[in-house]
């Protein structure tokens, strides 16, 4: 068994050879600990905060006339943020807005393109999605007056209950099928599906597909106006690190423009006729068009520093980082904690790979909360799945090192056996 020095210095050679290392230092790492949850909330960069207060400013200097002056009127806000965001998911500029949460943004697309006719009325989702996804498929459904339960299928796991196998799920696109929405990356096992062959597959059968891109943006590079996406949507507050409560992002591919939205609201009217206050809403001819209020700006305002880290970054360096990382997680799993009952639930093929690499065991709970205590801030969710996600922006191998150092001493000293089994805290 190779000794954590050697895993160590493995760890040194990388970090001093890490391109993106130097982003580190823009973020506030907590005291004393090693911060691996940034597929559930991203740590603040000092860019952000610097943005955030820049848009206070603007606000106490010059009031209500910050929506059409200043440094960055508010009132092209979230189209401005949607241009930047865009690289980052392969669009158009005009394809993306900076708009609502995750959930909201999924009632605004399935209300606009879930259009059933005669048999074909069914969404397709799946087993393994964010619950919130199948509350808002559901709901929809029976604003439509038709079943939860009967019209929304959901392809169910593989065996193991990790995973979903992309073959049924083209199996699945039936003539019954109006609309798919499908995850990008499965929360919890961290599966990286092939949007792509899913995009076309859909298309070829008639059906319109969604995708909730929540843990995959800001990990993953992706090209939606390539693959013919038709409409997608995500948080920011995770990989973009855009802060607790972080306006989410909305993308609607171009061949769609045009398309009157199904939630209507007055800022997604024509940005020259908005202030008419005209009786009926004339929609904006691109994404603009599917926000419903007012933006929330200074929940927006951390974008403008988290993304232009993006921009100079780019995704190609943070996704080979960030598989360079999970690798090295494996290796240290595989190759030191084979004989302690975990089990890793993520794919190992990197094209089906996500951010993070998700440790099984059946103390799950226990040992999370053992790891907290130890200065490791993980991700726990139920019944035995421990995420763990090192972000390529701000941690190092040393992290990855340090953090499996900590948890071979809990293990080793059963420490995780003196905590709780009953979960309450929020994860």
């Amino acid at each position: 068994m190779p000794s954590f020095s050697s895993f160590f210095e493995e760890a040194w050679e990388l970090d001093q050879n890490d391109p993106l290392g130097k982003y580190r230092g823009e973020f506030y790492l907590p005291d004393g600990k090693i911060y691996l949850d940034g597929n559930s909330l991203g740590l603040l960069s000092k860019r952000s905060e610097l943005a955030l207060t820049e848009v206070l400013d603007s606000w106490k200097k010059l009031g209500i006339d910050g929506w059409v002056q200043g440094k960055r009127p508010w009132f092209y806000f979230a189209e401005d943020l949607g241009q930047k965001m865009a690289p980052l998911v392969g669009a158009r500029p005009e394809e993306v807005v900076v708009t609502g949460s995750t959930t909201v943004n999924i009632h605004q697309l399935v209300a606009t393109f879930y259009r059933p006719q005669g048999s074909r009325r069914k969404i397709l989702a799946d087993v393994l999605n964010f619950p919130s996804d199948l509350y808002a498929l559901k709901s929809q459904l029976i604003l439509h007056g038709y079943s939860a339960e009967e019209d929304l299928i959901c392809v169910p796991s593989d065996p193991s209950g990790r995973y979903l196998d992309e073959d049924e799920i083209i199996a699945m696109m039936n003539e019954e099928v109006a609309l798919a929405w499908l995850p990008a990356v499965l929360y919890k096992s961290g599966q990286l599906l092939d949007m792509e062959k899913l995009t076309k597959a859909a298309h070829e059968r008639g059906i319109l597909i969604g995708w909730d891109a929540c843990h995959s943006v800001g990990a993953v590079p992706h090209r939606f106006a390539e693959w013919g996406v038709d409409f997608a949507a995500w948080c920011t507050y995770k990989y973009l690190n855009s802060g607790p409560g972080g306006v989410a992002g909305l993308y609607v591919h171009k061949k769609h423009h045009g398309t009157k939205p199904g939630l209507a609201g007055w800022f997604g009217s024509d940005k020259e006729r908005q202030f008419e206050m005209a009786p009926e809403m004339i929609p904006g001819s691109d994404a603009g068009a599917y926000q419903i209020g007012t933006p929330h700006l200074l929940s927006m305002a951390p974008l403008i520093g988290s993304l232009s880290i993006f921009a100079e970054a780019g995704m190609e360096a943070i996704r080979k980082k960030s598989l360079m990382l999970t690798d090295f997680l494996f290796k240290m799993v595989d190759q030191i904690f084979s004989s302690y009952g975990f089990e890793t639930g993520t794919p190992r093929n990197p094209k089906q790979r996500g951010g993070h690499l998700a440790l099984e065991h059946p103390d799950a709970l226990q040992i999370s909360r053992a790891l907290k205590a130890e200065g490791v801030i993980p991700d726990f969710r139920p019944p035995n799945v421990i995420r763990l996600a090192p972000v390529a922006l701000y941690n190092s191998f040393i992290d990855v090192c340090e953090a499996m150092k900590r948890l071979k001493q809990i293990m080793d000293e059963k420490k995780y056996q003196h905590y709780p089994t009953e979960s309450k805290e929020v994860t």
